[in-house]
């Protein structure tokens, strides 16, 4: 058993989350590294993928482990937090003066702590050009869609990135009449695809997971810009209730109201899929592995992109998290800087590709990943940048947006136009 796993296991204008602050470090960048040293020096670490109970858990857990015998005078002490948690854990560590050092943040909670919270510029702790070093190896298109360049000082590290794809049983496809080969490319064809599920197999026909057990809203997004549309406009404006969003959910919304789509939560639906009782999945590309156990000896799991609208491409942007340093310390900034920098390098990507399913952010792991993932990680060339609400309470707006328009349109049969026109209005108002 691995020596870190726990006894249980359980602005105004858009915000390009990934790792720009508008009140970078509140006062605490240093343009100066912090000295080397040999004493031995410990970091705690919040993290929402440590401590579960699949490949994720399992690979994090390794990593650290990697980490710490590489260097032995750093000690990680890993805190686990429920992936909706993490922001108000950190939000709870800094009020009461004892925050992680590190922090794994989803990309739909960065934006608020950039900037509301002392999060360190990572460039300022490993000095420039130990920083022009680390980032040569990231895929051109990733800093992109994540910006670390510029005026702004980066705050967090782009980590563990995913795509929405669709998981689907290729047994169930063939009882049904349908081709493998030929998974569903529109949203249409999904519609039509899990209605013959339905009604040629004794299997429900689709799950897609908009309604994120995590509070993130990184597949409503995807599905909006997929629709031509976006949650915020690019003068930053809260397009929550614009017509792209209405067709987007409003296509979720017929998916259950058809009957092919159960009305129940994430894990309901996951549990159905891997039992053989549910033909397709739409979810992150990260819950590749998992999936993949649940499927051995049931039937044959198969991947396909994010699917369109029409004749409009899919524009998917990701989900998952970036990794951040608070620590005030200078002993534990640079020691927190070297286990950021060891989780993001090849090695690491190389694990993180093959082991936890997510995708590889360095040119060097490219080959790493599942070959079944192989369109996601096409799909990286072209990823569209997470954007956030504006204002200091951007999570909260992600929040109103998931819980009172994704969950009661998509699965409770909630007006669209009405319960989007309220959210917005909601969201507007949030300073």
């Amino acid at each position: 058993m691995n020596s870190h796993r726990p006894d249980r296991k359980a602005g105004w204008g858009i915000v390009l989350v990934a790792v720009t602050t508008l009140l970078a470090a509140c006062g605490q960048n240093n343009s100066t590294p912090a000295p080397e040293s040999d004493d031995p020096v410990t970091i705690t670490f919040l993290s929402y993928t440590y401590g579960q109970a699949n490949p994720l858990g399992d690979g994090i857990a390794k990593l650290i482990d990697n980490f710490q015998a590489a260097n032995p005078k750093i000690t990680v002490k890993p805190q686990s937090v429920p992936t909706s948690d993490a922001l108000t854990k950190l939000q709870a560590g800094v009020v009461a003066g004892d925050p992680p050092d590190v922090a794994q943040i989803g990309w739909s909670k960065v934006a608020q702590a950039s900037q509301t919270l002392p999060l360190r510029s990572l460039e300022d702790i490993a000095g420039a050009d130990e920083w022009n070093k680390h980032m040569a190896g990231y895929v051109p298109s990733v800093l992109e869609a994540t910006p670390t360049a510029g005026s702004k000082k980066a705050v967090a590290m782009p980590f563990m990135m995913a795509t929405p794809v669709i998981f689907y049983n290729a047994d169930l496809f063939k009882a049904a009449g349908l081709d493998p080969a030929q998974p569903p490319k529109t949203m249409a064809q999904l519609a039509q695809a899990a209605q013959a599920i339905k009604d040629k197999t004794e299997a429900q026909g689709v799950y897609v997971s908009a309604v994120d057990p995590g509070k993130s809203d990184y597949l409503t997004q995807s599905l909006v810009n997929s629709a031509g549309g976006a949650l915020v406009s690019s003068s930053g404006e809260v397009t929550v209730d614009s017509a792209p969003v209405i067709t987007a959910l409003s296509a979720l919304q017929d998916l259950t109201k058809s009957g092919v789509q159960p009305a129940v939560d994430f894990a309901s639906a996951q549990s159905a899929f891997s039992a053989g009782k549910l033909g397709m999945l739409v979810t992150t590309g990260g819950g590749l592995l998992t999936l993949d156990q649940a499927a051995e000896g049931k039937f044959t799991l198969q991947v396909a992109p994010l699917p369109g609208f029409d004749n409009l491409p899919a524009r998917p942007t990701f989900s998952g998290s970036g990794l951040t340093i608070v620590a005030k310390d200078a002993a534990k900034a640079k020691a927190s800087w070297k286990f950021v920098q060891y989780l993001t390098n090849d090695d690491s990507f190389k694990l993180i590709a093959s082991q936890m399913g997510y995708l590889p952010l360095r040119t060097a792991a490219a080959s790493s990943a599942d070959p079944r993932l192989g369109s996601a990680v096409e799909q990286m060339a072209d990823l569209v940048p997470y954007t956030a609400f504006p204002g200091k309470q951007s999570n909260q707006g992600v929040v109103i947006l998931q819980d009172e328009a994704v969950e009661p349109i998509v699965l409770r049969g909630a007006d669209p136009v009405a319960t989007l026109k309220a959210a917005a209005s909601k969201i507007r108002g949030l300073n």
